[in-house]
């Protein structure tokens, strides 16, 4: 039976870019969510969210360290953000292919819940006032979700399995798990997986605030606006970035000498068929009872599950629903492991969370502490007999962890990371 460990990671997210100086971050308590005043919002009754942090400088999001500037407006900023993911991802685990077997045994999946929204939305103005001519030539490559993995292929040259997911804010734990499943048939030896999203524009803050699911109710106070599990919580907070993993056949990696952040021993996918906004909380329900089911393979039982890094999002019926669904899957032992959301510190990055959150969660086992749930001051009934983490993080011992995300159309993906022994 095939062993998958990470061996690479990397992360652009509104605590800044780099895994460490991310992770650092999230232990000190620190937000990324943030007034939003580059952007003319019109009436739209939000006015924060969780922004990558651009400039020169230490944990800043500088696009010269990731493109010529010759390419800079090819992409969409979504693109951009995954190519730095994947990029650091990839200098991290200390492997680029040289032989032909080698390129033809690395492969790649990443993707994007929306894809290119602000490039659409520029493009489709242009059009309208001034025709044609004054949309780029470069307009259709430029939001194609493909394309990260796409040009990351070609600059790597990673010539194994190229793929591309699309599932909303289920797409990053989506590639992840996919991927391990492309190496565990034997398709590739090596894996980059991941997601990214850049949708923080007027287009995009407006159509999720016309449906209601975001918060409106702290945009003087923007870090404490997202609070998972909390009785004042109203809605999520949009974020951006991106999250790259690289995943390993273990004997590969023992061979090279690879540093070993976790171990990837189960993923589980299923579909609500309920609603395309509302979860049912079966679906929940089976994505977790199947990644465990897996996991089982190699000896990990629901009882070994220390940390779950929850989908969380700080929506009113959503993290109840999520709590019961854990509670329904672990029984007693829920009262016995930790839960948190980190998206109470970056916001809910759409299709970027599951990949940003699968690399917290491997953090999380690699360095044996669970991040916080920041603004938890008053929880729901529900979730009072449950540790959640509230505030600050905590050290534990964590066997193995899992991560849990679900998305729009009532799609779910849950992935469980093992502590390398």
């Amino acid at each position: 039976m095939k062993r998958i460990v990470i061996t690479g990671m990397g992360v652009v997210s509104p605590l800044g870019v780099g895994v460490e100086h991310n992770w650092q971050r999230l232990l000190k308590g620190d937000s990324g969510v943030v007034q939003i005043d580059d952007i003319d919002l019109k009436d739209i009754p939000v006015t924060i969210a969780g922004r990558v942090p651009w400039g020169a400088g230490e944990g800043l999001f500088d696009i010269n360290n990731v493109l010529p500037v010759k390419d800079q407006k090819k992409n969409d900023k979504f693109i951009v953000y995954g190519i730095a993911a994947g990029q650091e991802a990839i200098k991290d685990c200390g492997f680029i292919p040289t032989s032909e077997d080698e390129k033809e045994r690395f492969g790649i999946l990443m993707g994007s819940g929306i894809g290119g929204l602000q490039t659409i939305y520029e493009s489709s103005l242009a059009f309208d006032e001034l025709g044609m001519r004054c949309v780029s030539p470069f307009f259709i490559p430029s939001v194609l979700i493909n394309l990260i993995s796409g040009n990351l292929s070609i600059e790597f040259g990673l010539k194994g399995p190229n793929e591309a997911c699309v599932s909303a804010c289920s797409t990053g734990a989506h590639a992840v798990g996919e991927a391990y499943e492309i190496i565990k048939r034997g398709d590739a030896d090596v894996m980059l997986a991941g997601s990214a999203e850049a949708a923080i524009n007027v287009l995009g803050i407006g159509g999720f605030a016309r449906m209601r699911a975001l918060t409106s109710s702290f945009n003087d106070a923007p870090q404490k606006a997202s609070r998972p599990w909390d009785k004042n919580r109203s809605g999520f907070v949009m974020g951006e970035g991106a999250g790259a993993l690289v995943l390993e056949d273990l004997e590969h990696a023992l061979k090279r000498g690879a540093k070993i952040y976790a171990e990837v021993v189960g993923y589980g996918a299923s579909g609500d068929a309920y609603h395309i906004t509302t979860p049912s909380g079966d679906g929940a329900v089976r994505s977790m009872k199947m990644a465990l089911k897996k996991a089982a393979e190699y000896g990990v039982q629901k009882e070994d599950i220390d940390y779950i890094n929850a989908h969380g999002t700080s929506t009113i019926a959503g993290d109840v629903g999520e709590a019961l669904a854990v509670k329904e899957v672990f029984g007693a032992h829920a009262s016995r492991l930790s839960m948190s959301s980190t998206k109470s510190s970056i916001g809910h990055l759409l299709g970027a969370a599951g990949s940003v959150e699968a690399v917290y969660t491997a953090m999380a086992v690699y360095n044996q502490i669970c991040p916080a749930t920041l603004n938890l001051e008053d929880p729901e009934d529900e979730v009072k007999d449950m540790d959640l983490v509230p505030l600050k993080p905590k050290k534990r011992a964590i066997k193995a962890a899992m991560s849990n995300s679900f998305g729009f159309g009532g799609t779910n993906a849950t992935l469980i990371l093992k502590k390398y022994e």
